[in-house]
């Protein structure tokens, strides 16, 4: 649908990446400019196109006609015709005039960053609630893209004095936007009041729950399926996750916790998608610890603080968190100079240390509690063995069960409400 409502040249797989140093004396160093074409072009074959070439510069500020200068703009034509390319990609945010103006120079389909790392989760939702809040970001995102001249019957133009058809047609193609986005907006609402009623059971049953997040390609699905055992599809790429995963994970005897497996961040990520996604960042925002898991092996330190900004932007400033550096198996030298907990998924070193650190910020590091239950305490019974708190049980000549349990702090509260009497001979 989006396709048809523009005129603009027809997309392909060869790209020109653009990339511009922007600033005056406070721009960024060479070093992490470097760092973020890095990740530009990693985004680019990540989405499975090839980089014909790359066109790199420096500017005080955007140009506001073609956000690059019109020298660039001709080294950009002489790039294009010596690589073949067909697409060009900017490693940057363009407006829509910035763009229509560039296509119309180019003779080629030009790319917004937040384009391309839209093209890549169109590529990558399975589930239908992923597709729906990917079809939410394109939708609010090409909403801000029709302006005069690029809309698909722009070309018809009225007479004097009177609205021009092209006009009309951009209005049609607004109201036909916006009539759109309710609809997936107001399904989006409904898989967002099952997630809140399923967070509500949850908290009913005392199941607390831990959300993995952090920049992408970080490994968290690697380390989701180190700590459950389960299957969910990891590869070294960006966004391989985008529809969230939850498992239970037992950290310890009688004591369990709910794992989410939730979308990666980046730099700059699109305010599109951080509306979009909404009901999937919810699992982190309202999970009861987050493990924020780092690339200990990624050269770009500013990726952690990236990570810490979209949690505070998404509400879970102030949600416990415990640092995990995964990958250390990647490093030449010690680990334990990270400063947080160090584990390798792919390995599986420091996971046991994981699972007890996490049961011991939950308070569901198990204790041992010998309990004395007369025959008329059935119910008291059942309810040990319904946790799973039984280690042991032999019955007396009275009658008086004795039991060895374990049970977490939580649990021995209320242990104490149910039966007083049973810890205290």
């Amino acid at each position: 649908m989006l396709e048809s409502l523009f005129e603009r040249p027809a997309p392909g797989n060869r790209a020109l990446l653009a990339h511009l140093r922007l600033g005056g004396p406070s721009r960024s160093s060479r070093e992490e400019d470097d760092l973020r074409l890095a990740e530009f072009r990693e985004l680019v074959t990540s989405a499975a196109l090839v980089c014909a070439g790359t066109v790199v510069g420096s500017r005080e500020r955007p140009h506001p006609r073609w956000f690059v200068g019109a020298g660039k703009v001709d080294e950009m034509q002489e790039a294009i015709a010596v690589s073949e390319a067909d697409l060009v990609i900017f490693n940057h945010e363009l407006t829509a005039i910035q763009q229509r103006n560039l296509e119309t120079r180019l003779e080629k389909r030009v790319m917004t960053r937040t384009e391309l790392i839209l093209h890549i989760f169109a590529d990558r939702a399975r589930t239908g609630e992923g597709q729906l809040q990917v079809e939410l970001a394109q939708l609010t995102h090409a909403q801000t893209r029709l302006i005069r001249g690029w809309t698909h019957l722009d070309r018809q133009k009225g007479g004097v004095n009177l609205r021009g058809a092209g006009e009309t047609q951009l209005e049609m193609d607004q109201r036909m936007l916006a009539g759109r986005v309710r609809y997936v907006r107001d399904r989006l609402e409904r898989v967002h009041r099952q997630r809140a009623q399923s967070r509500r059971r949850r908290n009913r049953a005392r199941i607390p729950t831990v959300a993995l997040a952090g920049y992408t390609n970080a490994g968290k699905s690697t380390l989701f399926n180190a700590l459950t055992a389960d299957g969910v599809h990891a590869a070294d790429q960006m966004f391989a996750t985008l529809d969230p995963t939850m498992r239970r994970w037992q950290v310890g005897p009688g004591a369990e916790v709910v794992l989410a497996d939730t979308v990666g961040f980046i730099r700059e990520l699109p305010v599109t998608l951080v509306d979009a996604f909404k009901a999937t960042l919810e699992e982190i925002a309202e999970a009861d610890l987050i493990l924020h898991v780092i690339d200990a092996s990624s050269p770009d330190a500013g990726l952690a603080e990236e990570v810490r900004r979209v949690l505070a932007e998404i509400g879970a400033a102030d949600t416990p968190t415990i640092e995990v550096f995964n990958k250390v198996d990647l490093l030449e030298g010690e680990a334990h100079c990270l400063g947080g907990l160090s584990v390798s998924a792919i390995e599986g070193t420091g996971v046991e240390e994981l699972r007890d650190t996490v049961a011991g910020r939950l308070g569901l590091d198990a204790k041992e509690v010998t309990v004395h239950l007369g025959p008329e305490a059935g119910k008291v019974r059942s309810w040990l063995y319904d946790h799973g708190a039984v280690e042991e049980e032999t019955i007396g000549d009275d009658g008086t069960a004795t039991l060895h349990v374990r049970l977490d702090a939580a649990h021995v509260g209320e242990l104490r409400q149910l039966a007083p009497e049973a810890m205290a001979r």
